[in-house]
């Protein structure tokens, strides 16, 4: 079964589901080789799919699975080893974007987790060229993710990115007595 089809198996039994389809990039046939694997999924009852999508996915094994904090929608965010990223998109559930991180010992591993996940999403950005957008997202994880755990100025690359965080990660640990798993970091970092 291919990753898409696996997808649908897993959450269209849910009898809150009333459909699953891939969109996107992969879906037109313009994906580059790190592209995510986007879902729109229409739900007749949101709360019940929102309590059931950890359990349903838990089949793909996925390293880390959370809620965008910035879309204009609900979107469930998976990676999975590879590392490849799954979004499903719930297009009829507006979501109000959230604020940047306010980092402590209890946000620490989220923010983490939300890292990781954005740099692996700009990264299919860069293979596609999309450039502008590339400089714009930057400055968006600066403010939102970045600046909130330390970094003192906007990266202008991936690989930059990467370097301040990690710096900025360490010394948070240190501040808050905590460590963060490396598991997630260990799977995307080599595919940036």
């Amino acid at each position: 079964m291919s990753l898409s089809e696996t997808v649908v198996a897993a959450v269209s039994p849910h009898p809150a589901v009333e459909s699953i389809e891939l969109v996107g990039s992969r879906a037109e046939g313009r994906e580059t080789e790190r592209s995510d694997w986007d879902f729109a999924v229409r739900a007749r009852d949101f709360g019940a799919v929102v309590e059931a999508l950890p359990g349903l996915l838990t089949p793909l094994e996925p390293l880390v699975q959370q809620w965008d904090r910035l879309g204009e929608e609900y979107c469930w965010m998976l990676i999975l080893r590879g590392p490849v990223k799954v979004d499903l998109i719930f297009p009829d559930e507006p979501h109000a974007k959230e604020g940047p991180w306010q980092v402590g010992s209890d946000t620490l591993a989220g923010l983490d987790d939300h890292f990781w996940d954005w740099m692996l999403w700009l990264r299919s950005k860069q293979a596609a060229g999309r450039d502008e957008l590339m400089v714009s997202e930057l400055r968006k994880l600066f403010v939102h993710l970045l600046a909130p755990v330390g970094v003192e100025t906007a990266p202008a690359s991936i690989a930059e990115a990467v370097d301040r965080y990690r710096g900025a990660r360490a010394r948070a640990e240190r501040r808050f007595g905590v460590t963060v798993g490396r598991e997630l970091e260990n799977a995307v970092a080599p595919a940036l």
